[in-house]
């Protein structure tokens, strides 16, 4: 008795995935609700989990093929363990299954020992990184999958030469001539950024205006409170909580940057929902906090704190992805010191944070040095003017610059 594997619910609007990699091979004991296939949509990768409990059956498609919502992509055949007979026939019959990809040739057990294991998209994402070979890694993971720890203790290993086994030299493109390519398929996440982001420059009148902002009041109070924060709250105190709420102050006086257009009409939000951009193994990903108008500092430090961690662990969901009114993207966390930020739509604006570094200014007649960052709002011209766009980054600056603003409402 086989009991299939449907594609399932992937939320909203999409009705089709990629099948980014399957997590078991036909033969393997499946335990139920246990991750079995990788599917990869138009925002997040998401798991496939085991409806009943019993061995992985043949594979219905291949890695990288396009699958609708409720096909069948698998099933998962009665045991209880992958030495059972029903086991062995699937894994027989697997084997030969145009499906399949070829298996590979044998290797020494302690180069192949984890050749044929599945990789998380976070750990997948690591070994290309760091350039490691995850066949000659010992996983400490469940069923022996490698885990991120894994490979960076593999990567440290092999940045130290052993006195034992001097490693061969190997010919490099230098002393060959040799000139390489390699090509590889986008994910369907990429190109759903790529399509979204030309999108939003081919409908939207796009103009970026720029400010600078001292930072010295914020870093003062991180510096001050910031232990007694972590202690009480559990979490770090961020710029993003002083940004976010500086946000919601200046978008009470300039609503436009908050709005979005739909047809002929303008549609104005009164509540901020605020697109987080963090960096996610397939690409940019921009998680919504929600009612961040609403939140206290240390419930948005949380919440952000929570999507970054999902997000590296590829375990955002379609929910997390959903809504938003207005993005944040923080480029200086990678050193940018300055860009024009693309809008997501269909938010009408964006505001770009950016690296941190002393300068000199003037102030009261004298020259001094400050921490300062540059800030520039990307919006769309159709919907917002340019006098809102300035004084809405004038507000922020302003709120930025005397934290005590965002406690008294001005």
């Amino acid at each position: 008795m086989s009991t299939e594997v449907k594609v399932p619910v992937l939320g909203e609007s999409i009705t089709e995935a990629t099948l980014g990699q399957w997590l078991k091979k036909p033969g393997e004991a499946v335990a139920i609700d246990e991750p079995i296939a990788s599917l990869e949509t138009d925002k997040v990768a998401v798991e496939v989990p085991s409806p009943v409990a019993g061995i992985m059956g043949a594979y219905a498609v291949e890695e990288g093929a396009t699958v609708n919502v409720g096909a069948v992509i698998g099933s998962i055949d009665a045991g209880t363990g992958a030495s059972s007979p029903a086991a062995a026939s699937v894994a027989a019959a697997a084997a030969v299954a145009p499906v399949v990809a070829t298996t590979p040739a044998p290797a020494p057990a302690a180069e192949a020992e984890n050749s044929d294991l599945p990789l998380s998209p976070a750990v997948r994402r690591l070994v290309l990184e760091l350039g490691i070979d995850p066949s000659k890694i010992k996983g400490t993971g469940k069923d022996g999958r490698l885990t991120k720890e894994d490979v960076v203790a593999a990567a440290k290993g092999a940045s130290a030469p052993s006195a034992e086994a001097p490693v061969a030299a190997t010919p490099t493109t230098q002393a060959t001539g040799a000139r390489q390519e390699e090509r590889v398929k986008m994910t369907r996440l990429r190109q759903t950024i790529a399509k979204r982001l030309k999108s939003a420059q081919d409908t939207a009148a796009l103009l970026t205006t720029f400010n600078d902002v001292d930072m010295s009041a914020v870093i003062e109070a991180r510096a001050t409170y910031k232990d007694l924060f972590e202690k009480k709250h559990g979490v770090r105190l961020g710029f993003m909580g002083f940004f976010t709420k500086a946000v919601a102050l200046a978008a009470r006086d300039v609503p436009a940057v908050n709005a979005k257009i739909e047809g002929d009409e303008i549609v104005y939000h009164n509540y901020l929902d605020v697109s987080v951009a963090v960096s996610a193994p397939n690409g940019l990903v921009v998680p919504v906090v929600r009612n961040a108008d609403a939140m206290s500092f240390a419930q948005i430090e949380k919440t952000i704190g929570d999507f970054g961690a999902k997000a590296k662990a590829g375990t955002l969901t379609m929910d997390d992805m959903s809504g938003g009114t207005f993005t944040i993207s923080n480029g200086g966390v990678f050193g940018s010191l300055m860009s024009t930020p693309i809008i997501n739509p269909p938010q009408s604006a964006v505001l770009g944070l950016h690296r941190i570094e002393d300068r000199a200014v003037v102030r009261d007649g004298q020259v001094v040095v400050r921490p300062m960052m540059y800030l520039a709002l990307s919006y769309d011209h159709r919907l917002i003017d340019g006098r809102e766009a300035v004084t809405f980054l004038k507000i922020v600056k302003e709120a930025i610059e005397d934290p005590t603003r965002l406690l008294i409402d001005l």
